[in-house]
């Protein structure tokens, strides 16, 4: 039986401009070197050398598109771990400047592929109140009903090898959202639709009237409880 080699995982980990890197990266865009130099307060050379060791960790890979390299997470298990992670970290100065730089980014905001914040953590917990979404073992079952056609959300036809949706814990909220397969068809919803648009500050979202609109009419969910009026659009 091979061991996991946990210590490539904490030396790519063990500093704090790849951490800063990892975290931009969540929003499940991808980014030049460029850019995640700019995020995590380096040079360029230096970003470059941070990149080339994360994505020898297995947690980055980078594309060629024209004259760009891009870069991005591997997977989404790999934002689902830094997510989990990011749950039992101590809070830093890092988070404490993503609040201050995104204004009201805290309340509404996207986990790689799904919605991530107080919303989804609200939104979640209605789904459980309704009783079309049980946790059990650890996990999350979903139950069929019209509220998820709704939203935009195609139950499988039976269990697939990955769970359909996953729980996920908020890393602000220290709460459960909802991610896999059902997170994502959410959030792909919602911004199809225009309930939701991407803020230009990282993971941000703005929650719109037609949004807020559609939550409250299909789950009986009070947003504007959750997200604050300026968070709306």
């Amino acid at each position: 039986m091979s061991t996991p080699r946990f210590d490539i995982l904490g030396q790519a980990l063990a500093d704090a401009s790849r951490t800063r890197m990892l975290c931009e990266l969540l929003d499940g865009r991808s980014y030049t070197n460029k850019e995640l130099a700019a995020a995590a307060g380096v040079t360029p050379p230096t970003a470059t050398a941070h990149l080339q060791l994360l994505q020898s960790s297995g947690l980055v890979v980078a594309e060629k598109r024209g004259r760009c390299v891009f870069h991005r997470l591997a997977n989404a298990e790999v934002a689902l771990a830094l997510e989990q992670l990011a749950a039992i970290a101590p809070s830093d100065h890092l988070h404490r400047a993503q609040q201050r730089k995104a204004g009201g980014l805290a309340p509404l905001r996207s986990c790689y592929d799904h919605f991530a914040g107080p919303l989804a953590v609200a939104m979640t917990a209605r789904f459980v109140e309704l009783g079309i979404l049980i946790e059990r073992n650890g996990g999350f079952e979903v139950l069929p009903a019209v509220e998820w056609g709704k939203l935009g959300v195609t139950l499988p036809d039976r269990s697939g090898r990955q769970p359909f949706a996953r729980p996920c814990m908020d890393w602000t909220e220290r709460r459960l959202h909802i991610s896999g397969a059902l997170g994502r068809q959410l959030l792909s919803h919602a911004l199809e639709t225009g309930w939701v648009k991407r803020q230009a500050v990282k993971r941000g979202l703005l929650l719109t009237a037609p949004g807020r609109a559609a939550f409250d009419q299909i789950i009986g969910l009070d947003t504007g409880a959750v997200v604050p009026e300026f968070s709306m659009s």
